[in-house]
C-alpha cells in the first residue's frame, strides 16, 4: 500500500467572526450582509493583502487566514480592529458589525486548498474567547511578537479549550493606547487593581485581586465572574466600585472560571471552601468580614463555620442554603426548567440564543437594559466554558448547608431582592431565620444581580457600610 506523504508546516493562523451575527441577521438581513461585504471590500481585503495574508475560506460571517509571520498576523488584526472603531462611530451600538479575532501559531496540514490541525482549531477557539472588537492570542504568538510590537496585553490565564487536549495560555491585546477598559474605569475612580495568583491545596491555580483602601473585605467567587471583565461590562461595575470606595476589596475567580485554571478535576462545596482558605491566606487576611454572593453564600457559610476565628462579620446576598436537587419544595415545572437549562448551556453557552436568554438571562436580569443583557451574554462566554458552566450548575444544585446555619458565630447580615426572579426571597428569609441573631433586609427590585439603576443598589451599599464601619 502506498501512503501519500502528509505535508506539514508552521504558520500563523487568524480566525475571525462577527459578534452577535445571528441577532444582526434576524434584525436586518439585507443591511447586515451589505455592511459586512462593504467592510471586507473596503478594509479587510486591503489589510490582508498589505500584510501578505492568505485567505483560506469565508463561512458566512467568519474567515480563516494564513500568515507566514505572527507579527504580520497581529499587525493586520490590530489595524482592522482599530479602523472598525471609526467605521462604527455613527452606527447605533445594536447595529454595529464588530469582529472577534483569534490568532495562533502551530502546525497545519493543507488539503485541497483548506488547512487543518490543532493550530487551526486553537485559533478558532481563541476567536470565541475574544470580546467584541477584540483580539485573543496564544502564548506561542506572544513569544514571537515580544520585542517586535509594542502592544499592551492582558493575561487571561490557562484555558481548557473545547476539543484541545492541553491547556492554552491566552492573552488579550489591549487596543486602546490608554490601557484596558478596566484600567480606565478604575483610574477614573482613583483606584488600581492588582492581580496575583496562588495555588489551591490540590494544585489548581487561583487568580485573586485587591482593589481599594480601608479595612479588608473578602467577596466570595461565583460562576459568572472575571477579575478583568467584571470592570469592563455594565453589570458588576457600580456594585464593585461602591465596595472598593470603602474597603480593600479582595475578589477571586473560582476554579474553572475567569483567570483561574479552567481544566480542573474536582468541583465541590469542599473544594470551593478550601479555595477560599487559600485565597484568604495568600491575600494576608487574618480576621475579616466575608461577603457571600449568590451561590457563594453557601460556600461562605461553610467557611465561617469551619473558621469562626477568622470571620469577623458575615454578609449574605441573594443566597440559598439548599440547591435544586436537595430542595423538596421545588415544583415539577421548576425541575423541568432546570433540566432544560443544562441542555441549553451545553448547546448555546454564551451565544445569542433567544431561548437560552429567556431561561437564564431573563431570570437573572429581568429589568436589565439591552446593553446589560448583551454584556451578560458576553460575560458568560468569556468567564467559563460550556462544560464548566454545566458542572457548576450540577454541583450547586447539590448544595445543602442547612445543618450549618445554627453553628454560625459571626454577626450576620442577610440581604435579598424582594422580587428576585432567580432565587426567591423566601430562600434568603429561611436562611436568616436559622442563623443566630441574623438581621434580614429586603431590597427593592427584581434583578438577582444588583445593577446601577436598581433602587436596591444604594441601599445594599449603605447597609454594608453601617454593618461593618
Amino acid at each position: 500500500m502506498v501512503h501519500e506523504r502528509v505535508e506539514r508546516r508552521l504558520a500563523a493562523i487568524l480566525a475571525a467572526d462577527v459578534a452577535g451575527y445571528s441577532r444582526l441577521m434576524g434584525d436586518d438581513e439585507e443591511g447586515t450582509l451589505a455592511g459586512l461585504k462593504a467592510h471586507r471590500r473596503e478594509l479587510v481585503d486591503h489589510k490582508l493583502k498589505s500584510h501578505r495574508g492568505r485567505l483560506i475560506k469565508t463561512t458566512g460571517d467568519g474567515m480563516l487566514v494564513e500568515f507566514s509571520s505572527a507579527v504580520e498576523a497581529v499587525q493586520c488584526a490590530v489595524e482592522v480592529q482599530r479602523e472598525m472603531v471609526g467605521r462604527n462611530a455613527n452606527i447605533p451600538p445594536d447595529r454595529r458589525i464588530e469582529f472577534r479575532v483569534g490568532i495562533n501559531v502551530g502546525d497545519i496540514i493543507e488539503d485541497e486548498g483548506d488547512i487543518f490541525g490543532d493550530g487551526v482549531n486553537v485559533a478558532a477557539r481563541l476567536e470565541g474567547m475574544a470580546m467584541r472588537g477584540g483580539i485573543c492570542i496564544s502564548r506561542q504568538v506572544l513569544d514571537q511578537i515580544d520585542g517586535k510590537l509594542k502592544l499592551p496585553f492582558r493575561e487571561l490565564g490557562r484555558q481548557n479549550l473545547k476539543n484541545i487536549a492541553r491547556p492554552i495560555e491566552v492573552y488579550a491585546i489591549d487596543l486602546d493606547n490608554d490601557g484596558s477598559p478596566a484600567a480606565r474605569v478604575l483610574s477614573a475612580a482613583n483606584l488600581k487593581q492588582v492581580i496575583r495568583y496562588c495555588r489551591a491545596t490540590d494544585g489548581v491555580r487561583l487568580a485573586y485581586a485587591k482593589v481599594g483602601s480601608g479595612p479588608g473585605l473578602l467577596r466570595s467567587a461565583h460562576w459568572l465572574g472575571h477579575l478583568e471583565y467584571d470592570w469592563d461590562l455594565p453589570l458588576y461595575r457600580d456594585f464593585l466600585l461602591g465596595l472598593a470606595s470603602s474597603f480593600t476589596l479582595v475578589r477571586y475567580d473560582a476554579r474553572g472560571n475567569g483567570l483561574s485554571d479552567w481544566d480542573v478535576g474536582e468541583l465541590s462545596l469542599d473544594a470551593w471552601v478550601k479555595d477560599m482558605e487559600s485565597v484568604a491566606d495568600a491575600a494576608g487576611l487574618d480576621r475579616f468580614p466575608l461577603l457571600g454572593f449568590s451561590q457563594g453564600c453557601a460556600i461562605s457559610i461553610a467557611f465561617a463555620v469551619r473558621h469562626p476565628e477568622r470571620v469577623s462579620h458575615l454578609i449574605l446576598y441573594g443566597g440559598f442554603a439548599v440547591g435544586a436537587n436537595k430542595n423538596p419544595n421545588l415544583s415539577a415545572v421548576d425541575r423541568e426548567r432546570f433540566a432544560a437549562m443544562k441542555t441549553l448551556m451545553r448547546l448555546g453557552w454564551g451565544a445569542d440564543e433567544p431561548t437560552f436568554r429567556q431561561l437564564f438571562t431573563s431570570s437573572m436580569l429581568p429589568n436589565a437594559t439591552r446593553e446589560q443583557i448583551d454584556a451578560f451574554n458576553e460575560l458568560q462566554r468569556l468567564s467559563a466554558s460550556a462544560e464548566s458552566a454545566v458542572r457548576y450548575l450540577e454541583t450547586v444544585a447539590n448544595f445543602d448547608v442547612r445543618p450549618l446555619l445554627g453553628q454560625i458565630k459571626a454577626p450576620t447580615l442577610v440581604m435579598h431582592v424582594r422580587d428576585d426572579r432567580r432565587v426567591p426571597i423566601s430562600s434568603g428569609r429561611d436562611m436568616a431565620a436559622e442563623i443566630p441573631g441574623a438581621r434580614f433586609v429586603s431590597l427593592p427590585g427584581q434583578n438577582h444581580m444588583l445593577l446601577a439603576q436598581d433602587p436596591g443598589t444604594p441601599v445594599f451599599l449603605e447597609e454594608v457600610r453601617n454593618f461593618l464601619l
